[in-house]
């Protein structure tokens, strides 16, 4: 009994001293792990950043001011020279960017490597004094009492037991602290690198800028002999681009095709009102469009149990509907807009969940009456269609700025499709991803092939 109670009296001196290394640790840590403050090389980034923006910003009043003038071939010519030397400005303010952020990234995966560290730390000393208190807890008092030769041991045991229970309660303590440094360490480091992203983006696309207007610009730069007679014929060819542009066919999913000038037109609306680009929001609708064209519709043709049919086989299909959340609402949508609720496509379900999204804008019936007041109050009507091709697009602008998407921002237009989509962020989910990317590609295409050639006409 002596030789126990002996040892465990040695286990509570060990214990303790395991929680002052460790308080000593934590703080020794906590010390080595504060923020720098910012390099001369980082100082001097930022000193050329503010010097190319002020540069931007001039040459951007430079250009508002040529777009202003009646057409002709200088103005033409001066404008794509402001343009190229625009992009230029860009490309190499995102390589400074990119430069400081890289070098952020680094310190930054630095920092929660160390932090990461110092939480595995805690977590183990942590064990270490749970165990060393359940030992102790073991221990009986009448044990503890008779075991000793002096009644002063007895008290130096709780004394010491008092000490490792403080000790617990502050590596405790300390765990949770090392938690949220962590956490708000990784969450800087992952702020950083999708600022990275969109730095790279927007440098890509000022490669394409240069390089279209670099074109643009030797062709003019050609019209030596007769040029005004020959920039007549550029103009000309430009307007019948925009006029077949325009004209071309924009299909929407269950909605049927409009022409893309319009489908612009509803989409500038929807930035007016959101803030949401117009190359994004398209690119949306084309990838719902594409999404549908593979996956196919459905009809519902029981109430009850929201089973329905493939619209394109017959065959019957489970879950297309889920019957006491989406159905009631269905049928009130459908009776509000003067439509048959069991000869109207829906989405047919997937491997996972529910069918039931409507319109063009693929919004389930529950989700798409918590936006119908919103709906009708920014275009000032007094329904809202799901299949109406300008309520559709309203609707999916609210939603995406709802998701996050930010203009200018390519990492979070792509998180908002990928959550438009799935629910999910793109980091979340590989179906989810590719889904983003795609509609981020198609958002460059019409930007560059359809809203520019439109907007330099």
């Amino acid at each position: 009994m002596q030789y126990i109670v002996q040892k465990r009296r040695g286990n509570i001196i060990g214990a303790i001293m395991i929680t002052l290394l460790l308080l000593f640790v934590s703080t020794t840590a906590h010390a080595q792990t504060g923020e720098t403050s910012p390099t001369s090389k980082e100082a001097e980034l930022e000193r050329q950043l503010n010097n190319i923006n002020q540069e931007i910003k001039g040459l951007s009043n430079t250009i508002t001011g040529l777009q202003g003038q009646g057409q002709s071939l200088d103005r033409d010519i001066q404008l794509l020279n402001a343009t190229i030397n625009r992009a230029n400005l860009n490309i190499k303010a995102k390589k400074l960017e990119i430069a400081k952020l890289s070098s952020g990234i680094a310190e930054k995966s630095k920092t929660v490597k160390t932090l990461s560290a110092r939480l595995e730390n805690e977590r183990q000393s942590l064990a270490q004094l749970i165990r060393k208190t359940n030992e102790i807890d073991q221990a009986t008092l009448p044990e503890i009492i008779l075991g000793g030769d002096d009644l002063s041991d007895f008290f130096l045991d709780l004394d010491s037991f008092d000490a490792l229970r403080a000790g617990l309660k502050n590596s405790s303590d300390a765990l949770k602290n090392a938690k949220m440094e962590t956490q708000a360490a990784q969450d800087a480091l992952e702020e950083r690198e999708q600022r990275e992203v969109d730095a790279k983006a927007e440098l890509e696309r000022n490669k394409g800028i240069v390089q279209s207007n670099q074109a643009e610009k030797q062709r003019l730069l050609n019209l030596t002999k007769n040029k005004e007679k020959q920039y007549q014929q550029v103009l000309a060819d430009r307007k019948k681009q925009a006029a077949q542009i325009r004209a071309a066919l924009f299909a929407l999913r269950d909605s049927g095709e409009i022409s893309f000038g319009k489908a612009l037109d509803y989409a500038n609306v929807v930035s007016a009102k959101t803030g949401i680009r117009p190359a994004f929001l398209l690119a949306v609708f084309q990838q719902e469009s594409s999404f549908g064209a593979n996956q196919g519709s459905c009809l519902l043709k029981n109430r009850s149990t929201g089973e329905g049919v493939s619209a394109k086989t017959g065959n019957v299909k489970a879950k297309v509907m889920n019957p006491t959340r989406d159905v009631p609402p269905f049928l009130l949508i459908t009776a509000q807009v003067g439509r048959d609720p069991f000869n109207t496509r829906v989405s047919c379900p997937q491997e996972v969940g529910w069918g039931g999204a409507m319109g063009a804008a693929q919004f389930i019936p529950s989700t798409w009456v918590l936006f119908t007041s919103r709906i009708t109050a920014a275009l000032g009507t007094e329904t809202a269609d799901p299949w109406n091709a300008r309520d559709a697009f309203m609707a999916a602008g609210m939603y995406l700025t709802d998701l996050g998407a930010t203009p200018n921002s390519y990492s979070a237009e792509r998180d908002a499709a990928c959550r438009y989509f799935s629910g999910s962020k793109c980091s979340k989910s590989t179906w989810a991803a590719t889904y983003g990317s795609q509609v981020m590609q198609k958002a460059t295409t019409i930007q560059t092939t359809m809203i520019d050639p439109l907007q330099n006409s």
